[in-house]
């Protein structure tokens, strides 16, 4: 998924705000793929919503001093949110390849059957016994149903990590932590990310 342009950013400007920006970009194209993503079919959304955490969570990590305190927490919910979108990945990945490993099987299990029945007009039941995959299928049938109801479950463990993000206000506190500025950050500097100088003491 390619990442949005961030407008808006000064180069004159410090680095908090311009950071700042970058943020608040990465908020809107998280939040952008809901409620769509809440919808366990639309598997693309979901992989582009992880990617989007991905870049948010990253951003926040090396930057979250500049702002307000829930920045940083909100560094860990972007990572909370991300985990579990890629835990669901990983299944969605996975269970394609497995159902090309039954299709594999069963295909060279009708070449085996049609083998046997060489010279015949038709193919007796008997002759589908005992085909070279047939205990593959078990173990490939039992991996697929272990899949699916892995994915079902992290589906839903993604839905409560979701709406628990909004009953904690994710997105209102982390535009507002934006909009912070800790005591050791000095507005007026060039960068925005200078420590205030220390009082000197009267020597003697």
């Amino acid at each position: 998924m390619k990442a949005r342009k961030v407008a808006g950013l000064d180069p004159d400007g410090t680095l908090a705000d311009n950071v700042a920006r970058i943020v608040l970009t990465r908020l809107d194209e998280l939040c952008a793929f809901m409620p769509r993503a809440e919808d366990p079919e639309e598997v693309e959304a979901l992989h582009d919503m992880r990617i989007a955490a991905k870049r948010l969570r990253y951003i926040l990590e090396l930057h979250h001093g500049n702002f307000g305190p829930y920045a940083a927490d909100a560094a860990k919910r972007a990572k909370q949110l991300q985990s579990v979108i890629g835990e669901i990945h990983d299944c969605d990945v996975t269970i394609p390849r497995v159902e090309e490993l039954l299709d594999e099987a069963r295909r060279a299990d009708v070449a085996a059957i049609r083998a046997r029945a060489a010279g015949q007009d038709d193919i007796e039941p008997a002759l589908a016994a005992a085909t070279p995959h047939a205990e593959a299928y078990q173990g490939l049938e039992a991996m697929r149903s272990y899949l699916q109801a892995r994915r079902e479950l992290l589906f839903e463990g993604f839905l409560r990590t979701w709406l628990e993000l909004q009953r904690e206000g994710f997105r209102p506190r982390l535009e507002f932590a934006l909009g912070e500025r800790p005591a050791t950050i000095t507005p007026s500097s060039q960068d925005g990310n200078v420590a205030r100088e220390e009082p000197h003491l009267p020597s003697g």
